[in-house]
């Protein structure tokens, strides 16, 4: 399969294997890169400007030391500093354009000196160790969020740009890293505390990373998502949690995210078969019917299976006991529902809106007066949590890149 870089532009339409997809037929739309922000959002921003450090980068922290509140009290790390440039990239600037060009450029840079003195073997990108990222999501959290940066990064840089030959280069070394550290498991390993948040956000990179048109291992892949799978139950909506420290709600997430590309896939493809007459109208995702539409057996059982969990976890969104997660927030709850933003704005309409008009009243009230967020346990870090809230409540901004990561699941050979 060759990978397909759908970056850059609005999407219209997708043509693969003979089928034209309607992009936009679910998800919300994209806001202009110009378009403001909330107020909540924009002190957000403004607050993790003046956060950076001299180096270019973010900290969240030593676990050893979570009472340290003072974003310049803590050391850079790779982690954060790859958070927090994803905030920035999602509400549209990039390292040359945009109001938070010159934060981002500060912020790519170090990102690159840490990935290019790297030793090419190993998992890691960095000699940190303690760090609150690293010992409560895993330790090889700074490869993946490095990972998703850069592969997020990369199409949106002028091929004229100096920095673009070298966020290839550490995009590839850091993905190789990525991949040589899963397990057999489809999950990552020294995982952490909640460790399957670190394995979600290592699937959300590779799901990234083929979008912008590396060569990531399909079966890496598939394992990373079956993973997340497995996690569910169908029948209940609930999930088992043993690897997130026994909160529900970080598994939940991860779950859901790992699953969202697919059920994307599966109501596109159905709704185009839909249109050109191949399947009768309100006809529901299914195995079936995905067949109709063309789609080989395997695949349409996937992806119809994908459909399925996707709609039982909705179910759930109402659930106070599974959102209130460790019961205070944390850096953890952040990224659950940041990760949860994301996979709702792929299954759209009511559900989409719902969440999101909960999310936005209930993050917008917890700010800090200085416009931060931080939690009030394990990762506690004002830049890492600051940057995890930027991105739930902005999750609408990337609606065209969100749904570019389903084109490989889209893609097959037409019966």
């Amino acid at each position: 399969m060759t990978p397909l870089v759908m970056y850059g532009a609005v999407i219209s339409t997708l043509v693969v294997g003979g089928l034209g997809l309607n992009a936009a037929s679910v998800a919300p739309k994209s806001h202009a890169a110009d378009s403001k922000c909330s107020p909540a959002v924009q002190r957000g921003l403004a607050w993790l400007v003046s956060a950076q450090h001299e180096d270019g980068g973010w900290g969240a922290g030593f676990h050893s030391q979570q009472e340290i509140t003072d974003p310049h009290a803590v050391p850079t790390d790779p982690a954060t500093t790859a958070f927090a440039a994803l905030a920035f990239l999602r509400v549209g600037s990039t390292p040359s354009q945009g109001e938070y060009a010159a934060p981002l450029r500060r912020s790519t840079e170090y990102l690159l000196k840490v990935v290019e003195a790297a030793p090419p073997e190993g998992p890691r990108i960095t000699e940190m160790t303690g760090t609150q990222p690293q010992v409560k999501l895993g330790n090889n959290i700074d490869a993946s969020l490095t990972l998703l940066y850069f592969a997020r990064l990369l199409p949106r840089l002028d091929e004229r740009d100096p920095l673009r030959n070298r966020v290839d280069a550490a995009l590839e070394k850091c993905l190789r890293k990525v991949q040589g550290s899963q397990s057999a498991t489809g999950a990552w390993d020294e995982g952490g505390w909640a460790g399957v948040l670190q394995s979600s956000l290592g699937c959300s990179a590779l799901e990234f990373a083929r979008a912008a048109g590396k060569p990531v291992n399909k079966q890496l892949l598939t394992a990373a998502r079956d993973y997340h799978k497995r996690n569910l139950n169908v029948a209940t909506g609930k999930v088992t949690a043993i690897d997130g420290a026994g909160v529900e709600l970080y598994a939940w997430s991860g779950s859901a995210r790992a699953t969202a590309a697919e059920a994307y896939a599966a109501k596109d493809l159905l709704d185009a078969a839909v249109r050109e007459g191949k399947v009768k109208p309100n006809s529901r995702v299914s195995a079936t019917h995905l067949q109709e539409a063309g789609v080989p057996s395997d695949q349409a059982k996937n992806l119809a299976g994908a459909y399925d969990r996707i709609q039982a976890q909705v179910e759930r969104m109402d659930d106070s006991s599974l959102l209130q997660g460790f019961g205070v927030n944390g850096g953890e709850e952040y990224v659950s529902y940041m990760l949860t933003s994301e996979t709702l704005v792929l299954v759209g309409g009511k559900s989409w809106t719902k969440w999101n008009d909960m999310m936005q009243e209930r993050l917008a009230g917890i700010q800090r007066e200085n416009g931060s967020w931080g939690g009030q346990h394990c990762i506690t870090g004002g830049a890492f949590c600051t940057s995890a809230v930027i991105q739930c409540l902005t999750a609408d901004r990337d609606a065209d890149l969100l749904r570019a990561i389903s084109a490989g699941d889209m893609t097959f050979e037409k019966r």
